[in-house]
């Protein structure tokens, strides 16, 4: 899967969402335009327990609703817009489920598809995200990624075969991902933040003979220096930029 594809990786960071509203699929249709190799996006489960693509715990960021995502069923979320906050020209964008965003995209992108749980149960999160991967039969075009390690175990003893990154946040509070937890668990690839990214992380992460993809990347001068250390993927709002910097744009 994704040793096949150009290296950096581009993934489009909630879709192309420094154009579209993020997680919406407007954003995951101007990131394939655009010419991104995967989209990244988080999933999360609605009271009635169906898998929306959705970021925040609570609605008011991105949304004209409130209240936290998992309080609400799927047909109130449906019923926001999902897409005005970011400008008038995406009103009536809604929430999307990870069914139709599979549907437009699943087989012609890599999906990285990042465990959200918030206050959801943890593992009813992961069983139905598997639920839907496996019904839609990608299962090879596909990466999940979380803070959590153990989302992503309870992920590999329902889908075994499906790629898995771990999360490192920033700073200290991701020292042990960055470090032991990585080394020692059995992942395709760690997502550190790029305050966290080096040059010396990238070689050991490759001496372990696995993948770095770093987020998040904003500007051509960090895309430049990630491309310089060889990083495996670049995870951006902005992939159009991304492919300039790397000489792949149309």
């Amino acid at each position: 899967m994704l040793e096949d594809l150009p290296r950096p990786i581009i993934f489009a960071h909630r879709g192309d969402s420094a154009h579209a509203p993020e997680n919406t699929l407007a954003s995951f249709r101007r990131a394939q335009v655009a010419g991104a190799d995967a989209i990244e996006l988080d999933a999360q489960l609605s009271a009635d327990g169906r898998v929306v693509v959705f970021h925040d715990a609570t609605l008011e960021r991105t949304t004209d609703g409130s209240g936290r995502v998992s309080e609400k069923s799927l047909a109130e979320l449906r019923a926001l817009d999902a897409g005005s906050r970011f400008s008038d020209s995406f009103r009536g964008e809604r929430i999307p489920l990870l069914d139709e965003v599979l549907d437009a995209a699943g087989k012609k992108l890599v999906i990285n598809i990042e465990f959200k749980p918030h206050h959801a149960a943890e593992e009813r999160l992961v069983q139905a995200v598997c639920e839907v991967v496996r019904r839609h039969g990608l299962e090879g075009n596909v990466i999940f990624s979380s803070f959590r390690a153990r989302s992503l175990q309870m992920a590999s003893m329902v889908l075994p075969n499906v790629a898995r990154g771990l999360i490192a946040r920033p700073g200290w509070a991701g020292a042990w991902a960055r470090s032991f937890g990585f080394s020692f668990g059995d992942y395709l690839a760690l997502h550190p933040n790029l305050a966290d990214a080096s040059p010396q992380q990238v070689r050991r992460v490759h001496r372990l003979g696995r993948r770095i993809h770093v987020w998040p990347v904003r500007g051509r001068e960090q895309m430049e220096r990630l491309i310089g250390w060889h990083v495996d993927g670049i995870i951006t709002n902005d992939p159009t930029l991304a492919l300039q910097v790397t000489g792949r744009s149309a």
